[in-house]
């Protein structure tokens, strides 16, 4: 078809399907509306697919042509650092793709009208963008490159490709190297660079602090409270009078707990303790009652519902815990001070009683206001070596360093007996009745994932000096056993009183990510059953004890937390598929999360009889914006903590370059494969760096397979690999195999 006529022609069809009264049609219909005889059909299917093809035509499922207007739809883009995107469409499962020459003008986070092709390349629906309607960044965090005549800003954020054009005399001062904050001026316009200037120098590279000072602003998280918070927070006591809390106990019917032997169990740098525990046993018709109490600090009792600091506290929605600084949810005066259940202090809690028999049922609980007085501090660390002794559980070591460890374990476990010897007994019964809820909760079928987080060391100029895996104890282990019997009963509890409440939920798998699932885990001789196309918590619990002990443990773990949805706030009580729990809420640390704090709200209003039809309309008109908000916060803060480790092992393998180290293959794709060291630091072995042989990415059994030499990467394998080079800015790691090692 002559280029002229081609023109012509799709003008024409433009035109057509620009009218107000044209309706979607097919291509039968638009041949007999114009005119088309059959045997130019084909000449008016070019044309359309020309249309379609420069974005200014769309096509429904049915085949239905009409301006792309007409079929467009609003999601929000995320791009990725090799040039494609994704966008995600609100009530449509599964993101988009977005190939790297439909992704327009659009910039990571962007929100954008992208048209749909349900039969992409490949088969697999794509999208194109057609424009952006709203722009996702004001401002950018990035290291600042000066030229000749003109400055640039490399973004910090890998999925933001494009660097910024800082024009001469709009650098701030800035010199190459500097961390900046860029405003911008313009945005990307037909593949030309945003332009912005520098807002603020936040220090160069390499000073201390200052990568982990961008992450902070590139995530928006707030470093300063505003100055009407802290006014608030200055009138806070310091400590409780004696009569003021007589008052509480008399007046206002809280029960008096400071008799109660009482401990906090915490990591040795915690400094808002929001947490207590007590027990007791007692024999009644000859069964054994445990008599378990959590006792949470009354953070309600100090940020009141519409005052500036509920109003701070609920706009950070969490604490954020980053390798180097805490952000906390609320001032120091608060979390530190009279809000932490300080050792020899009256403090003012949230207590959850509990009666638990043999089998672990809670067959009786009462949840009220207290006061409490905390009898000991005590760390994890303290807590498991005196369990260790007394159970006998420490292993005998043979090889001279490991029995120099165990002789300063025993000389500490043998301090702390001495130290704490009045409390000993009460650890032990603390313990057994966490064996005995953990017992019943894994008989219902709860996954255990143990996974190893780390924890990394920086020296005084925050270079990281040390990676470690954290090591989940039986102390850990007791205070989460304790912590989550709390949240059931109270979940439980206001459930059935039908009152407006905030749920922590997690929704069972989605059935073609755990078939997905089922074929990984085939390769590695285990398979998972499924009732009705669902999957039982109770099956991804008999996988994870089968592969117990195995070198793929860790690695299926990992693949089983993937194949499950994310867990969320919710208003609705949906139950936690991970716990097998029917009932679960977040009740037990609102110094941290706001979800916490907002229901403690609510029992105190229900235990005074203060939940009115005004009141509960009105919880019931703001907790779903509550439970998406605070998801929201939750996962923001999740990825700055992850950003910020990832930023600490890349500095800390820079120190490692040239250097072997034993890992296992962790993750496997088209273009290589990632290797996890035993320190948790996880790198890549990129397939254009391997030699020797071409690699093909085998999906259905997730392995790598040189067509020469048919030798295989897969996932669990142990390898031995050499630290090759650490990119920055794009938080990365590269490996290479070193040669003659193959150990299956």
């Amino acid at each position: 078809m002559e280029e002229t006529l081609m023109e012509e022609r799709k003008q024409m069809l433009l035109t057509l399907m620009k009218d107000p009264t044209y309706v979607p049609m097919k291509l039968k219909e638009l041949a007999m509306l114009l005119g088309v005889p059959k045997e130019q059909r084909k000449d008016l299917e070019e044309v359309l697919n020309e249309l379609v093809a420069s974005g200014k035509v769309g096509i429904s499922k049915k085949g239905k042509y009409a301006r792309s207007e007409v079929f467009a739809q609003t999601g929000i883009f995320s791009a990725h650092h090799r040039g494609f995107g994704f966008v995600t469409i609100e009530g449509r499962d599964g993101d988009l793709f977005v190939p790297p020459d439909d992704t327009g003008d659009a910039m990571d986070g962007d929100t954008v009208q992208v048209i749909i092709d349900e039969n992409g390349r490949g088969g697999r629906a794509e999208a194109r963008v057609l424009k952006v309607l709203k722009h996702a960044n004001e401002t950018l965090i990035g290291t600042f490159e000066k030229n000749k005549s003109f400055g640039f800003v490399i973004p910090d954020n890998p999925r933001i490709t494009m660097d910024i054009f800082i024009p001469q005399g709009k650098e701030n001062g800035a010199v190459s190297g500097h961390k900046v904050v860029v405003k911008l001026d313009t945005y990307a316009i037909r593949n030309k660079n945003p332009e912005g200037h520098v807002q603020e120098i936040l220090g160069h590279i390499n000073d201390p602090g200052v990568d982990i000072l961008s992450i902070v602003r590139a995530y928006g998280l707030p470093e300063e409270f505003p100055e009407d918070v802290m006014e608030e927070v200055s009138h806070a006591p310091e400590e409780l009078s004696a009569d003021y809390v007589a008052e509480e106990i008399g007046k206002n019917g809280r029960v008096d707990l400071r008799d109660v032997p009482m401990v906090t169990i915490d990591g040795e740098d915690a400094k808002d303790l929001d947490d207590a525990v007590s027990v007791s046993k007692e024999t009644i018709n000859g069964e054994t009652i445990y008599h378990l109490g959590v006792h949470i600090a009354d953070v309600s009792h100090y940020v009141k519902e519409g005052t500036p600091l509920d109003a701070e506290a609920y706009k950070r929605g969490t604490s954020v815990y980053l390798v180097d600084r805490v952000i906390p949810m609320l001032p120091h005066r608060l979390s530190n001070g009279i809000c932490s259940l300080n050792a020899g202090c009256d403090r003012l809690a949230m207590s959850c009683l509990m009666d638990i028999d043999e089998k672990g049922i809670i067959v009786g609980h009462k949840i009220c206001e207290s006061v409490v007085r905390i009898d000991r501090r005590m760390t994890y660390t303290a807590v498991n070596a005196i369990l260790e002794a007394k159970n006998g559980t420490e292993e005998p070591q043979t090889d001279a360093p490991e029995k120099e460890k165990s002789k300063e374990k025993a000389e500490f476990a043998k301090k702390c007996l001495e130290e704490y010897a009045d409390f000993v007994p009460m650890f032990l019964l603390l313990d057994e009745t966490a064996r005995v809820l953990r017992k019943k909760r894994m008989a219902r079928g709860a996954v255990d994932f143990d996974f190893p987080e780390c924890k990394i060391i920086l020296d005084a100029k925050g270079r990281p000096v040390e990676i470690r895996p954290y090591e989940r104890n039986a102390a850990t282990m007791l205070i989460e056993d304790c912590m989550l019997a709390a949240n059931e009963t109270v979940a439980e509890d206001y459930y059935w009183q039908q009152i407006p409440f905030l749920y922590r939920s997690h929704e069972k798998p989605d059935g073609e990510k755990i078939k997905r699932f089922g074929i990984l885990i085939n390769n590695f001789g285990y398979s998972i059953r499924l009732q009705n196309g669902e999957l039982h918590p109770k099956e991804m619990q008999k996988l994870l004890e089968k592969a117990a002990g195995s070198s793929e443990e860790a690695l299926l773990a990992r693949l089983a937390l993937r194949s499950m949805k994310q867990a969320k706030y919710t208003t609705e009580c949906m139950g936690h598929f991970g716990l097998a729990a029917n009932y679960y809420t977040h009740f037990t640390s609102p110094i941290r999360r706001y979800p916490d704090l907002q229901i403690h709200r609510i029992i105190k209003e229900n235990l005074h009889g203060g939940l009115t039809k005004k009141r509960i309309a009105h919880y019931e008109k703001i907790l779903p914006e509550v439970a998406i908000w605070t998801s929201s916060r939750e996962r923001l803060a999740d990825e700055a903590e992850r950003e910020t480790d990832k930023a600490k092992k890349v500095q800390f393998m820079e120190r490692h370059i040239g250097e072997e180290f034993t890992g296992v293959i962790s993750g496997i794709s088209n273009y290589g494969f990632y290797v996890e060291l035993p320190n948790t630091v996880e790198g890549m072995v990129r397939l254009a760096n391997l030699d020797g042989d071409y690699y093909v990415f085998d999906e259905e059994h997730y392995e790598l397979v040189g067509e020469r030499t048919r030798k295989k990467f897969k996932l669990g394998q142990t390898v031995k690999i050499q630290v090759v080079s650490v990119d920055r800015y794009l938080k990365t790691i590269d490996f290479l195999p070193v040669r003659n090692f193959d150990k299956r």
